[in-house]
């Protein structure tokens, strides 16, 4: 059964509503009275160095994401890294973990609530509030991901109100012994609101859902990230300075902590209606995690479904683009947790499991490197590898012990309940293993060929970069038409002479290369097109051979003739050759010309093509690509008798290709332009817009 893909809808400001809304909710609204009861006045420092400790944890969590952008986040980062094992206990334990952290959230809407409605029924609009936000994901990432958005850019408004106002209210009698707190009481309470920034990472869940992933995961991520650490420093510092550390900590029901620490100082500074206004802001904060809490939660189950660790059923995507079977099953445990338990008290629980989650995550790009393998491509690496990963291995754990004894046996429970499923269930329906054992190859042990082949597929779909000198390659190509029936292994001879020429390298080294690589079945050939290639130390850059076969070519050599369906022949063969210190870029220019050949367009382009510019315009991205013919009487005709060292593109252009009559001119900035030239112009999309628009042609 093929795979259902999500929508990608999610877009930078997407990515950031995410992240920040499931960020700044109960960390802020919530959390501080507890904290203080352990640090004080100190408690800004406390947030503070919970956000220093996640940042090994965020930071592998964004390379994770950039690399592998599917649904699941930390599920399929371990079960891709260290095996379906490990996968199940993470996917399980985040999937609770969220859920737990989205119903503590609608839990706090009553809390809120209850200072304006004292005979509300918190647990019942909790649940109310829980069906909503499931239909409004149900309708979809986009819809869903647009009422997030809303929700934050007003909540956003509320603190920054709440802190300008605040600054002016600080009594600096009350921030006296902010740094001097006793370390073992800092370390703790840190561990206590360290799931504020739970969040920041909930993002990598809806991964596959982002469009250009590579740039939107990671920027939203960390712009999330710099917006909650200033908000949880500068806003709890204001809140310690106005009513005092003591206040917050006793100043509660029974003299216990204050639940609604921000009410409490908005009343301070400006009276009833600044209360209402931090309700109103509180209410917005829980919304928002509940509504993107559920967001993420669900695409757990439909991870999990697509490997066979769940039911099928839960893979199921209906026609709005959401995982509908997921969404209710996540819905239902929420349901359950606002109805049945205290949530306050669970939320330092799923803080606790998701400390591991973050530890595993540094492990998991640990062994995603040591792996080595050329498909594991991330945009965004993060530095100082692999000190800051083993730090933050060993950091979560050791936070997660100075949190106390149930935190720990809440961990390790959903670690044991992972491993029995998965042990009693999954293991006889998965047949895949991590990057891990690509590990193990190394020392001389198993490995496993499906993950290299799942990530090239990944990077297919990810595209090139803007660095990728994708177009420059396939207009610099050299370009062989060959009669149907030539033999494979003379097109090889034909194709690495002309390479040689180009890359100053040996015809035989580079031939003798194609074929074995054909032979042991590294060539790909799909859709009537073959893809042999190389890496050579010897050069600087890429260089490409198209070669057009009309009728077929006799594929001669090794299990190359087990590899394509004889009923599709192969008409097309492209012959790369590129640098081999870079690998990455090499898989990017492959995978790229596979998703251009597998278009259902592309093989009558390829072989109706009247001539060799036509032929490569039917390789190139058609954002990236214009053609413009020069005509009397048109907006072009003002082009006609310059040269091109005179003619001012818009930045990020370049004229490529030059069609005269039947032959092709490299283009050259003396070169000048004549009437019905046909002019191929590359480059960024704005850039080729704004030529289209001026000269209004585009054939």
């Amino acid at each position: 059964m093929k795979k259902q893909k999500l929508k990608k809808e999610l877009g930078l400001f997407g990515v950031y509503s995410i992240a920040t809304g499931v960020t700044l909710s109960a960390g802020f609204f919530l959390l501080p009275g507890l904290a203080a009861v352990g640090v004080g006045s100190s408690l800004p420092l406390a947030y503070l160095l919970a956000g220093l400790l996640i940042t090994p944890g965020l930071v592998s969590m964004a390379e994770l994401a950039t690399a592998m952008p599917r649904a699941g986040g930390v599920y399929y980062f371990l079960d891709r890294s260290m095996g379906p094992l490990m996968g199940t206990v993470g996917g399980f334990g985040t999937w609770i973990a969220l859920s737990l952290k989205a119903a503590f959230a609608l839990i706090g809407i009553g809390a809120y609530l209850v200072l304006l409605f004292p005979q509300v029924n918190t647990g019942l609009i909790s649940a109310g509030f829980a069906i909503t936000f499931g239909i409004v994901n149900i309708l979809g990432a986009k819809k869903s991901t647009t009422f997030q958005s809303v929700m934050v850019v007003g909540l956003l408004a509320l603190l920054v109100w709440f802190t300008g106002v605040g600054l002016t209210g600080i009594e600096p009698a009350n921030l006296s012994g902010m740094f001097g707190p006793d370390p073992g009481s800092l370390v703790s309470t840190a561990g206590l609101v360290v799931v504020s920034y739970m969040g920041l990472t909930q993002v990598a869940s809806v991964a596959e859902e982002v469009r250009n992933p590579e740039r939107n995961i990671p920027l939203g991520m960390f712009l999330a990230f710099g917006t909650a650490m200033l908000v949880y420093t500068v806003g709890t510092g204001v809140m310690v300075g106005v009513v005092s550390a003591d206040a917050l900590a006793t100043g509660g029901a029974e003299g216990g902590a204050v639940l609604t620490p921000v009410a409490t100082v908005a009343n301070a500074l400006v009276g009833p209606w600044g209360r209402n206004l931090m309700i109103a802001a509180a209410v917005l904060a829980f919304m928002s995690v509940a509504n993107a809490g559920i967001l993420a939660a669900s695409r757990y189950p439909l991870a999990m479904s697509r490997d066979h660790v769940l039911p099928q059923l839960f893979s199921k995507i209906q026609g709005t683009g959401a995982p509908i079977y997921a969404i209710y099953a996540t819905v239902g445990l929420i349901l359950v947790f606002v109805l049945v338990f205290d949530a306050s008290g669970v939320a330092k629980l799923a803080g606790a499991f998701q400390l591991t989650m973050f530890g595993l995550s540094c492990l998991a790009v640990i062994v995603m490197r040591e792996s080595r393998i050329e498909s594991y491509d991330p945009r965004f690496r993060s530095p100082f590898y692999p000190w800051l990963h083993i730090l933050g291995v060993l950091a979560p754990f050791w936070l997660i012990v100075e949190m106390g004894v149930l935190p720990s046996l809440f961990t390790g429970g959903l670690i044991i309940f992972g491993a029995m499923w998965y042990n009693y269930y999954a293991r006889e329906r998965v047949d895949r293993e991590g990057a891990i054992f690509h590990v193990f190859e190394r020392l001389g042990r198993q490995r496993d060929t499906g993950l290299d082949r799942e990530l090239r597929q990944i990077m297919k779909e990810k595209g090139l970069r803007d660095a990728d000198p994708f177009e420059e390659v396939v207009t610099r190509a050299s370009i062989i038409d060959s009669p149907g029936g030539t033999g494979f292994r003379n097109i090889v001879l034909e194709a690495s002479t002309r390479l040689a020429e180009a890359c100053n390298l040996s015809a035989k080294e580079l031939g003798d290369g194609f074929l074995e690589g054909t032979v042991v079945g590294m060539t790909p050939v799909s859709h009537g097109v073959a893809l042999p290639h190389l890496r050579q130390p010897e050069i600087e850059s890429a260089h490409l051979v198209l070669v057009r076969c009309p009728g077929g070519v006799e594929m001669d050599v090794g299990p190359a003739e087990r590899q394509y369906n004889q009923s599709e022949p192969v008409q097309a063969v492209f012959f790369l050759v590129s640098p081999l210190d870079n690998p990455g870029q090499h898989l990017r220019i492959l995978a790229q010309i596979a998703g251009r050949v597998d278009k259902e367009d592309f093989m009558e382009a390829w072989l109706s093509a009247p001539n060799h510019q036509k032929l490569k315009e039917a390789i190139l991205r058609d954002d990236r690509l214009l053609t413009l013919t020069l005509e009397a009487g048109t907006p072009s005709a003002t082009l006609i008798g310059r040269s091109l060292k005179d003619i001012l593109l818009p930045e990020g252009t370049l004229i490529a290709l030059v069609r005269r009559g039947p032959d092709v001119v490299i283009p050259r900035g003396a070169t000048e332009l004549k009437r019905g030239d046909r002019l191929t112009i590359i480059g960024e999309p704005a850039g080729l817009d704004a030529l289209g628009k001026r000269f209004k042609q585009q054939a």
